[in-house]
C-alpha cells in the first residue's frame, strides 16, 4: 500500500529576517542626594543674602536720613548764627540829637555818648563819614515844638563828597504847625520824617540841616538821624 501522505518535496525555507536594531530606553539616573543638598543650600544662601541686603539697606537709609536731618539742623543753626553775627557787625549809625548852646539855623549836633555807630565815622559831631561804599538806607526824623506862621517847618539831609567839597540836598521833608491855634498848656508838635536809599562812596559825608535850631524838640527819641548799609 502506497503512502500518499509522504512527499519528497521539502517545505520552502523561511526567508531570513533583516536584522533591525531596536532602541532600548535607558532611564535617566535620579539626582544624587548630595546634589539635592547642594541645591537647597544654594537657595537658602540666596534667600539669606537677599534678607541681609534688605535689612542692611533699611539700616543705611534710616541712618542716612537721620544724619541728613542732623546736618540740616546744624546747617540751619550755623546759618542763623552767621546771619545774627553778620547783623551784629552790620554797618549802621543811629544818632541822638544834642541840644546846642547857640540855637541858630544850621546843622543838628549829635550826642555821641548816646548814639550808635558801626563802620561809620563822624566829623565835628554833625557829619557822618562813610567808610564802606555801597547802598545805604538813610532816614531822618526831626520833631518841632514851635511853629512859624510864615512857612512850614523843614529839614534837609545834606551830602558832600568829602570834608572840603560843596554840599547838596539829597532828601527833604516838611511839616506844618500853626502857632496861633490850640491851648497854651498843650504843646504843639509836628514831625518831618523822611527815608530813602542812597548810593554812597567812601569819604562821603551826611548831615541834617534845619532853618531854626531853637524850634527843634530835643526830647529823647523825638529827633533822630541814621542809616544802615544794605
Amino acid at each position: 500500500m502506497i503512502n500518499t501522505y509522504q512527499t519528497s518535496l521539502a517545505p520552502p525555507p523561511v526567508p531570513p529576517r533583516l536584522s533591525r536594531s531596536h532602541p532600548v530606553l535607558i532611564p535617566a539616573p535620579l539626582p544624587s542626594q548630595g546634589h539635592s543638598k547642594s541645591l537647597i543650600r544654594f537657595l537658602v544662601g540666596v534667600v539669606l543674602l537677599h534678607l541681609f541686603l534688605s535689612v542692611g539697606g533699611f539700616i543705611y537709609l534710616y541712618h542716612n536720613d537721620k544724619m541728613e536731618k542732623m546736618y540740616s539742623a546744624e546747617g540751619k543753626a550755623a546759618y542763623l548764627s552767621s546771619e545774627k553775627q553778620e547783623t551784629s557787625y552790620k554797618t549802621l549809625a543811629r544818632m541822638t540829637v544834642a541840644e546846642t548852646s547857640t540855637p541858630t539855623s544850621g546843622y543838628l549836633t549829635w550826642n555821641m555818648n548816646h548814639s550808635v555807630r558801626r563802620g561809620i565815622n563822624y566829623y565835628h559831631k554833625s557829619w557822618l563819614t562813610i567808610l564802606q561804599p555801597g547802598d545805604y538806607y538813610v532816614y531822618s526824623r526831626v520833631t518841632f515844638s514851635k511853629g512859624d506862621s510864615k512857612r512850614p517847618q523843614a529839614s534837609w539831609v545834606k551830602l558832600r563828597k568829602n570834608e572840603t567839597a560843596g554840599e547838596k540836598t539829597v532828601m527833604q521833608a516838611y511839616c506844618s504847625l500853626d502857632s496861633h491855634s490850640g491851648s497854651a498848656s498843650i504843646p504843639r508838635l509836628c514831625t518831618a520824617t523822611q527815608g530813602e536809599v542812597i548810593t554812597l562812596e567812601k569819604g562821603n559825608q551826611l548831615s541834617v540841616w534845619v532853618p531854626d535850631l531853637s524850634q527843634v524838640n530835643y526830647e529823647e527819641g523825638a529827633t533822630t538821624f541814621g542809616m544802615y548799609k544794605l
